[in-house]
């Protein structure tokens, strides 16, 4: 029992038995579709605002609760908790405070609420009057007897009672009764913070199935949700400390129920051959949905159902969410990145920044000019120095005539000086290279050329090839897009295009990320067709940990090693060699010629030494991979990004394959990406910067 406390405000008759304590409730929800009936704990938020709404009295006027923030809403007086956002059925709601475990697993259900009264009632009248061992029947006829306060056992039936048994016995499997959540092994949330700072709509590829265990987009997005608000607690607590940071809403949009409700799916039965029935109907609800795009029949249903469901999402967000000011940013895996990417290459920007886009880097006055220095100087992470340059009154074009001399004179510190430069000399040499190709690319591009200038994607070109379709306008515009395990430089060289241009960008979108998986064979990179002369590695996204994973540190600590004993080999045999070919110093003119000899020495051990020092200097200059320029398609930052693959993974690539291109929703890594950039967008950085992290 529990220690005794001060008397309620009714307190019942005192007995030599103990003193009762009203139970304190909890709040479940029955999962849907689980082969055994498992319920879940609400959140202890939730569960509170359900208990006070329920303690009003205001299930008589059957009130909506808000719960898991604000993704379902629970009808109090029909106990049914309802999504918000997509189509699910309602699953049963139940304000539990007795329990019992189940058969076949070791989790605990709750009782009705009304058997749960009379529990209540029969174990408040054994604790006051001290009379244990009684017996209750429950609804179904089985027998539950309360020995004690600790020892309560529920006797469940081996076989169905016949008919001409007329009482429960207790007979059977006996399976532990408890009273209150508190004596339950479970875990309650504590729940999600109020604030939301943005949201992020996710979009599914083929089929109905997104992971290896073959759940729904909608499942799936939880776990992407859960796993961004443990990597807020461990990445950003000093903004959550100053309430700078709430957390991120992630909402599902799903397009391939309304695509195979067209009546489709009838039309590929009927010509589908009766063999291998299940790896047909797989390939059928899956694979077909690429053919099923480049349709333009299917092509213009899919498009219209993805914007649209993401129009009408962000319509109702902000109906309910109405005091939300943040951004909102898309994200899209396998076949769904692609299909946002062709909505964002189709999407109307605003003539004034079609103007500004036109003129690349013409200059701003006012204020105007100041915000572009503080985005540059975001974009840096030098957001601490834009002080410094308001003082200074100092817009985009003063930015780039400035020296060295000039950030030294400003009390601008040597490192983020060399950034600020290199960011200038940057952007020069972008300018300066590709102010000579649009007109003679123009050229080539000329209807009756050859087909080579027609196939080199140039501004605004990224659309070549791209089914015929009308493109409908999203409602907003995203601040980032991300792509996870995407194909689109696969489908834009299949559609003929064969470069982008560095001055492109998305028309409503300045971020763009493509992540994937080093064995995830659906995923292609993006950056060696804006930069087709350079060979680079993509940027390897850090560990959430701070850290390289143990066996890519081995792996790259044994190249290493390898490297420096075929250095030191070669040179002892290259030192032996020239020892064994060295003319013979004869004994009498070895006193006169020792400086001679040392001097020989030196000049021919320098050979030795400088072929060494090379290596050692390239090795430093290749890790910052700033120089590279990779155009504007995300605001020239770096656009590909690859996971470290785990230990096991090292092992097989062609094993875990299919596991890469399905490994995002749980990757913690993923998801401390996505959250970094877009924070950084709002001035919030990482409570401590990663090491690799750009």
């Amino acid at each position: 029992m529990e220690p005794p406390r001060p008397p309620p405000a009714e307190p019942a008759e005192p007995e030599p038995g103990g003193r009762y304590e009203p139970v304190a409730p909890h709040w479940f929800y029955r999962r849907l579709n689980e082969p055994r009936e498992r319920w879940v704990p609400f959140s202890a938020q939730d569960s509170r605002r359900l208990e006070e709404a329920h303690g009003a009295g205001k299930e008589q006027d059957d009130v909506v609760v808000p719960t898991s923030g604000g993704r379902y809403d629970v009808h109090l007086r029909a106990r049914r908790r309802v999504a918000v956002y997509w189509e699910e059925e309602a699953a049963e709601v139940r304000r539990c405070t007795w329990f019992y475990k189940g058969d076949k697993d070791n989790k605990f259900i709750p009782y009705s609420e009304s058997f749960s009264e009379e529990l209540e009632e029969a174990y408040m009248i054994a604790v006051t009057l001290g009379e244990w061992k009684k017996k209750l029947e429950s609804p179904n006829r089985e027998v539950i007897v309360l020995h004690n306060p600790k020892l309560m056992v529920h006797y469940h039936p081996v076989a169905s009672s016949d008919d001409w048994v007329s009482t429960p016995t207790e007979q059977g499997r006996p399976r532990t009764v408890k009273r209150g959540v508190d004596n339950i092994a479970v875990e309650i949330p504590s729940g999600e913070p109020l604030q939301i700072d943005h949201l992020v709509f996710v979009v599914h590829g083929i089929g109905p199935a997104c992971d290896i265990r073959f759940r729904s987009i909608v499942q799936c997005v939880n776990d992407f949700r859960t796993v961004s608000l443990s990597m807020l607690q461990a990445h950003f607590r000093k903004a959550q400390e100053q309430q700078q940071v709430g957390r991120v809403e992630f909402l599902p949009v799903n397009w391939h129920s309304s695509l195979h409700s067209t009546g489709v799916d009838v039309d590929l039965e009927r010509i589908t051959l009766p063999s291998i029935n299940r790896l047909r109907h797989f390939i059928n609800d899956t694979i077909l949905d690429v053919f099923f795009y480049n349709s333009p029949t299917y092509c213009q249903t899919i498009v219209d159902t993805v914007a649209s469901e993401m129009n009408r999402l962000h319509r109702l967000f902000l109906q309910r969410n109405p005091h939300f000011r943040g951004g909102v940013s898309i994200a899209g895996h396998s076949l769904g990145s692609l299909i946002l990417f062709d909505l964002l290459t189709n999407q109307k920007a605003d003539p004034e920044e079609d103007e500004r886009c036109a003129q690349g880097s013409r200059t701003t006055s006012g204020t105007g000019g100041i915000e572009e220095v503080k985005e540059i100087l975001k974009k840096l992470e030098l957001s601490e120095y834009c002080d410094v340059f308001e003082k200074e009154k100092m817009d985009r074009q003063a930015v780039f005539l400035c020296t060295e001399k000039n950030l030294k004179e400003m009390g601008i510190p040597l490192g983020p000086r060399m950034k600020i430069l290199h960011y200038i000399s940057s952007e020069t040499e972008m300018k300066d290279r590709s102010s000579a190709a649009p007109g003679h690319d123009e050229r080539e591009a000329e209807p009756g050329d050859s087909s080579e200038g027609v196939r080199s994607c140039q501004y605004r070109d990224v659309g070549l090839g791209q089914v015929s379709a009308n493109y409908p306008q999203l409602n907003y515009k995203p601040t980032i897009f991300f792509a996870f395990g995407s194909p689109i430089g696969m489908f834009l060289t299949v559609r003929g295009v064969k470069r982008i241009d560095p001055n492109y960008s998305l028309p409503t979108c300045k971020g763009f990320f493509n992540i994937f998986h080093p064995f995830d064979p659906v995923a292609y990179r993006i950056e060696p067709m804006i930069v087709p002369e350079l060979e680079f590695e993509p940027m390897l996204l850090p560990h959430h940990k701070g850290r390289k994973r143990m066996h890519l540190e081995l792996k790259e600590g044994l190249t290493r090693m390898s490297v420096d004993l075929k250095n030191n080999l070669l040179g002892s045999l290259r030192v032996a060699w020239q020892s064994f070919t060295r003319a013979p110093v004869p004994a009498l003119e070895a006193g006169s010629s020792e400086a001679e000899a040392d001097s020989e020495a030196s000049t021919e051990k320098q050979p030795d030494t400088k072929p060494e020092e090379p290596p050692a200097a390239v090795k430093e200059e290749t890790p910052p991979i700033s120089p590279i320029n990779v155009g504007r398609l995300n605001g020239g930052n770096r656009i590909d990004y690859v996971l470290q693959e785990k230990p096991i993974e090292s092992f097989n690539e062609y094993l875990f394959a299919l596991q890469g291109h399905l490994c995002y929703w749980e990757s913690e890594d993923t998801v401390l990406l996505v959250l970094k950039e877009i924070y950084q967008t709002q001035g919030i950085t990482l409570d401590q910067p990663l090491p690799g992290s750009q």
